[in-house]
Parts: structure tokens; sequence; C-alpha cells
């Protein structure tokens, strides 16, 4: 019990501080919400009174407490561009988003698992060695880049799919492509590094000259041993994907998360940077403090330690 009381301070002390550190950056901007929202050719008295609604002429220290207040009441506070409750307007775009990270990390995932064992029972074949080459060639690739090529391949050239957007499967294939491949060259190096690990061990080498089969000693025993660092990568990738994935929503025009930050950056609409920002670290820390609870659980050496 104390083990999980010290976990779950530890994530509450992190995401105070994380909610301090969001304020100060989104208020050190040196720019004006007062001239985004008005317009470059607004006059003094008009960009006066937008700002003292907003509460941009009190002190810091006051915006400070309002802001924390807030917080504690669940409420991120409104959009300057659009009026709405910020907690609204990430809501409506964390489907979209959801949608996009599930679907390319489940097609990355499986394919580097398969990839990654079958290679790492194989190790230091010609197989493996190619294997691992691509990986390093592969995790080189920004999403950016491998997904504004295969818009020019697919979409321009070729005309087979949508430039980008919204709405149907036909929409989701190019983005969630470029994930999934960046998705499955790490985890395919990533399972590979732990599971030939893993059968270099002494128990492994035991159920081998014990006669035990291949497909048991690989799926059995070394993965099932190799899964507790994997699955804990996986948990916070899941998280980090969730809070948006940035470049790959703007290359594509998919309205998630990620391309609500950048709109909201542009726009310098303070609240909505701060709740998409705080929104994605809090996805972080709830994941890894379960991945710190399940360690727990799993090995009773995590507590005592």
């Amino acid at each position: 019990m104390a083990y999980f009381a010290r976990r779950i301070l530890r994530a509450l002390s992190t995401l105070l501080g994380t909610a301090f550190i969001i304020f100060m950056l989104v208020r050190v901007v040196p720019a004006d919400p007062a001239v985004s929202i008005a317009g470059p050719k607004a006059d003094p008295e008009t960009l006066a009174a937008i700002r003292k609604d907003l509460g941009l002429d009190d002190p810091l220290v006051v915006q400070y407490g309002r802001y924390v207040w807030q917080l504690a009441h669940a409420d991120l506070g409104r959009s300057y561009m659009t009026g709405r409750r910020v907690s609204d307007v990430i809501l409506a775009r964390v489907g979209a988003t959801a949608l996009l990270a599930v679907t390319s990390l489940g097609i990355g995932f499986l394919l580097g698992l398969v990839v990654g064992v079958a290679t790492a029972a194989r190790r230091g074949s010609a197989i493996d060695v190619a294997v691992l080459l691509a990986t390093l060639v592969g995790l080189s690739f920004p999403p950016f880049w491998l997904g504004n090529l295969l818009i020019y391949q697919f979409s321009y050239r070729l005309r087979l799919l949508p430039l980008g957007g919204y709405g149907s499967v036909w929409n989701l294939i190019l983005p969630a492509t470029t994930l999934a491949i960046v998705e499955f060259f790490f985890y395919a190096r990533f399972v590979h590094t732990n599971v030939a690990a893993t059968i270099a061990s002494d128990y492994i080498r035991t159920a081998r000259a014990k006669g035990a089969p291949p497909e048991r000693l690989y799926l059995v025993h070394a993965l099932r041993n190799a899964l507790i660092p994997i699955v804990t990568v996986l948990g916070l990738d899941i998280a980090s994907l969730m809070g948006g994935l940035v470049l790959t929503e703007t290359v594509f025009n998919w309205p998630g998360l990620g391309r609500l930050a950048v709109q909201a950056v542009f726009g310098l609409d303070i609240p909505l940077v701060a709740g998409t920002v705080l929104f994605a670290a809090v996805l972080v820390l709830l994941a890894n403090l379960i991945v710190d609870l399940l360690y727990g659980l799993i090995d009773p050496r995590v507590q005592r330690g």
C-alpha cells in the first residue's frame, strides 16, 4: 500500500509541476492574444478592452491563482478563438486522434512483434542482419516526410487515395500507414532486442536442453518474460499518441488534437494551448502511473525496492 501511495503522490506532484510550467510558457510568449482576436488594425481602446475582459492585465500571480482555481474545479477555461469551453473543444477532437492512434499502433505493434520474435530466433542470420539494418534506416524517416511521400505517390500520381481529410476509411489509410511504418520499425527492433536478451538467459538454455519445442521456447518462455519492458513502452506510446500527432495530423489535415494544438498556437489561444498540452501530459502521467502500479503487482520486489 505504501508503494502505491508513493506512486500516486509522485504523479500528483508531477502534474502540479507540469501545470506550472505550462502556465509560465504560454504567458512568456512575446505576442499579444488581443491582437490575434481583434486583428492587427484594431484600435488601442478595443485591444485594452479585450485584455481586461480576458484578465491579461492582471498581475501574473493573480492569473496563476485563477488558473489553479479553475484546474481544481476541472475547468480549463474558454477558447479565445471560439468562446467554447476548452474541455469541450478537446473532447470533440479526441475521437479522431484515438482512431488514428489505435489503428496505426495496432498494425505497427503487431507486425513489429512478429518480426522481432522471428528475427530474435534467428539471431546472427542474414535475415536478422537485414531486418536490423532496415529498422535503423526506417527509424530515421521523419513522419512528416514519409507522409508527404505517400501523398505524392498514392494521391497525386496514382490518384488512389484522398490527399487528406476525415470522414471515411479511405481518409484513414495514408495517415495510419505513415504512423504504422514508424511504429513497425521501432517495435521490430525493440522486441528483437528484448527477446534476444531473454533467449540468452540460463533458463532458456535449460528449457532447450530439456527438449522444449521451438514454438514453446520462443512464444511462451522467451516472449512472456520479455513482455514487461515491451508493455511498458507500449503503454507510454499509447498515451503519447493519444495526446496528439502534431506533424501527421497537420500533413493530412486530420481534425485531431495535434492539429488543434497547432491552430491554437498560431491563433495565440492561450487557454486552448495550455489545455491541449496539459491533456497530453495527464495521459502520459496516467499511463506511467498504471505501469508503476502493474509493476508492483507483477513483481513484489519492486514494492520492496
